[in-house]
């Protein structure tokens, strides 16, 4: 698993949480009481280069309604789907050890993930939680 630190650090780290994240117990403190919006964006902004995508990204993780209501915080459901795919981002980097390859993983199709991307795939816990296993078994060799 990858660690809270990490995960904060996809999510705009202390610039954007506004404190330093050091454990889980800190990480689940801060998604409860509600991530700010900028935390989407720059997971998003991380991995997706096209500037036209990004939206379409963003408001697959958040609708558009939703992040427009929320404008600087975002609620507890919201917050946990942007720490979801930050948790998915955070165990690509670290799988593939190239952030340039891990991204890319992230934005193509996958046979695994029923042709989704990771990306596409992290809408669900579910299916984040398909694509880290697909993750885990690159990293261990095991063929998918």
């Amino acid at each position: 698993m990858v660690g809270a630190t990490k995960i904060a650090q996809v999510m705009g780290g202390e610039r954007v949480l506004g404190r330093r994240i050091r454990s889980t117990a800190e990480l689940i403190d801060r998604v409860t009481a509600g991530l700010p919006a900028a935390a989407l964006e720059s997971c998003v902004e991380r991995v997706v280069p096209d500037r036209g995508e990004r939206s379409r990204a963003l408001y697959r993780v958040v609708p558009k309604a939703t992040l427009a209501r929320s404008r600087r915080r975002l609620g507890a459901h919201a917050s946990e789907r942007v720490a979801r795919l930050a948790r998915l981002i955070a165990t690509a980097e670290l799988v593939w050890g190239d952030t340039d390859d891990a991204h890319e993983w992230l934005r193509r199709p996958h046979p695994e993930l029923n042709g989704a991307s990771p990306l596409e795939a992290a809408t669900t816990e579910l299916g984040a939680l398909e694509a880290e296993s697909v993750l885990w078994k690159l990293a261990h060799g095991i063929p998918a």
